[in-house]
Order: C-alpha cells, then sequence, then structure tokens
C-alpha cells in the first residue's frame, strides 16, 4: 500500500510511523509512505502557504495555490488514482469498519490541515472524504493522519507476526464487540489471580467465557455497540449471565459508575 501525506510536517507523521507494527510494515515494503510539504511549492520570497481568513477572525487559513502544487506533484509520483482523505474534527468519525474499508484501496493521499484550516475551495474541489478521530480539536492534522496510517497498516497480509490478532481486536468481527480481558503470567500476583478458566486447558469454556466478557464489558463500557449487533439467542443468555454475575459481585460494574 502506497500513502502519501500532505502535511506542513511531513516529518512528524515519518517519525510516528517508523516504529512497531508500522516501522516493520515498511521494512516489509507492506507500505510505502511518502511525506509532501506544500510550502515547497510556494511562489516567492517567503513561501506563503496561508493568509488571513475573508470576514475576520484570529488565525491563518491554508492558501489554495500551494495545496495545488504539492497535490499535482503527488498525482505526478504516481498514475494509480487515489482517494484524497481530509483530516478534519468536521468529518465522519474513523471507524473500524472505515479503516478495513480503507486498507482494501491500493493507495492513499492524507491531507493534513493547519491553522484554522484548508480554504474550503479547495477543500470542495479536491478532497473526496473527511475523517476525524475524535470530537475533539488538535493543533493540525498529523496526528491524526498517524493514527489512520497505523490503522490501515496493521490490516495489511503480512503486517502482524499473527493474523489472529487483527481479528480479534475490539470492533472487529461481524458484531465489532469490544475486546474480552487479556492476563498473563505470573499466575498469581498481589493484584488478583488469573481467572481459573483460563488455566483449565478447556478451549471451549475458555471461547465461552472470552464470548461472555465481550459482550458484557461492551455492555458496561459501549451498550450503543450492542443495538448495532446482531446477537443471537445463544449471546443473550451469555450476557443476561453476565449480568446476573454483577448482581452477585456488583464490584466490576464501578467500570461504568454512570450506568444506573
Amino acid at each position: 500500500m502506497r500513502i502519501d501525506v500532505i502535511s506542513l510536517f511531513p516529518e512528524f507523521v515519518a517519525q510516528c510511523a517508523a516504529f512497531g507494527v508500522v516501522g516493520r510494515a515498511q521494512e516489509r515494503a507492506l507500505l510505502a509512505l511518502h511525506g509532501w510539504n506544500p510550502r515547497d511549492y510556494a511562489t516567492g520570497g517567503y513561501r506563503k502557504v496561508d493568509d488571513r481568513p475573508f470576514g475576520g477572525g484570529p488565525g491563518m487559513v491554508m492558501m489554495i495555490e500551494p495545496l495545488q502544487a504539492c497535490l499535482q506533484a503527488v498525482r505526478d509520483a504516481d498514475p494509480q488514482p487515489a482517494p484524497v482523505i481530509y483530516l478534519s474534527p468536521q468529518g465522519a468519525p474513523l471507524t473500524q469498519a472505515k479503516a478495513r474499508q480503507l486498507a482494501a484501496l491500493p493507495r492513499l493521499v492524507l491531507l493534513c490541515g493547519r491553522y484554522e484550516g484548508v480554504d474550503e475551495r479547495f477543500v470542495a474541489a479536491a478532497v473526496d472524504e473527511e475523517l476525524s478521530i475524535g470530537d475533539y480539536v488538535l493543533s493540525g492534522g498529523e496526528l491524526a493522519a498517524a493514527v489512520l496510517v497505523d490503522a490501515v497498516t496493521r490490516l495489511q497480509e503480512g503486517a502482524l507476526n499473527d493474523a489472529e490478532s487483527a481479528a480479534q481486536d475490539s470492533f472487529e468481527g461481524p458484531d465489532g464487540l469490544l475486546d474480552c480481558p487479556h492476563y498473563t503470567h505470573p499466575r498469581e500476583h498481589a493484584l488478583g489471580e488469573v481467572p481459573a478458566i483460563l488455566r483449565s486447558g478447556n478451549h471451549a469454556a475458555i471461547a465461552r467465557w472470552r464470548r461472555m466478557q465481550a459482550l458484557g464489558r461492551t455492555w458496561l463500557r459501549r451498550p450503543e455497540l450492542l443495538d448495532e449487533a446482531a446477537l443471537s439467542a445463544a449471546d443473550r443468555r451469555l450476557l443476561e449471565e453476565f449480568r446476573q454475575g454483577l448482581q452477585a459481585d456488583p464490584a466490576p460494574a464501578q467500570e461504568n459508575p454512570s450506568k444506573p
């Protein structure tokens, strides 16, 4: 997969992508990441890339011409088509389903805004989609671009050492539930013991427990996800069993103190 990032700080995204799964994906030639700075395509002695907004107000707005020239250079560098995605707090939420959709594409172009954003005329003419990583405002789109790069790269075949890791993540699978809790050594610790069922060697019982925990954790923390999930009758029985367990031992309910 090839990802081109248009940013006034392209080295920021490159540094974020140099480690862990994304860094290994680049080493394995599963990802080609290219940074492009609009300032390199600005004219004039100061290579100006922003100006005051019409109508007044604080801040600066990224200008059309440097962005146009930069985007044209991106397209000239590789003829294969690619959607232009603008990382913006006004965009649609980035979800795991969207990450899977984008991960299937051969190429993406990510546009990172700065200051008060990008001239709306360029957005209307050149951007195919706006995406947001949350309902908050960052200083620029670089962090959001790094998040998107990570989300789509780890879904590339061969990026993870164990392909099952991605399949078992939160929001994965047909129902999009949260993941179940996980434990490792030591078996006993001052903070508690590993649940006995995980040490039983009974794989069917372990799978059932993990499914119940995933259902219960989703109910406690993100109940709206259950409204969207197509739960089977067996799932509903497991969820009811989880709820009854909380009534017998209410301590875990503190995960969501606001829930009655």
